[in-house]
């Protein structure tokens, strides 16, 4: 296992990540861009839709930078591979897929 390699890529995710939430997570501070709510579907209903959007958006990134974070961890304490939960070993095929997975299979569907 090539663990430079992991390394390298965990951190381009990880800065990528970051980008990535720092882009969604800008708050606008143009007042004309308050949302008004009235009656019908309008700009701000649309508004409204695609600021929630954005929080599942960030949401999924933000669990996603935790597992590369601890990943990164792993790898510096000696134990990336090896599953959080059971202490089993993490299938290689899994870890080329996923390299910031930190659960086996069995442990990250139960």
């Amino acid at each position: 296992m090539d663990t430079a390699a992991i390394r390298a890529e965990l951190e381009t995710s990880r800065d990528d990540l970051l980008a990535e939430l720092a882009d969604i997570t800008t708050v606008t501070r143009d007042p004309a861009a308050t949302i008004g709510f009235g009656k019908r579907v309008g700009e701000g209903t649309n508004e409204a839709i695609g600021r929630i959007e954005r929080v599942g958006q960030a949401d999924a990134l933000t669990a996603k930078l935790a597992d590369v974070e601890r990943a990164l961890a792993k790898l510096d304490d000696g134990t990336y591979g090896l599953c959080d939960r059971c202490g089993a070993l993490i299938p290689t095929e899994r870890l080329e897929a996923r390299p910031w997975a930190v659960l086996c299979v069995r442990c990250s569907t139960a």
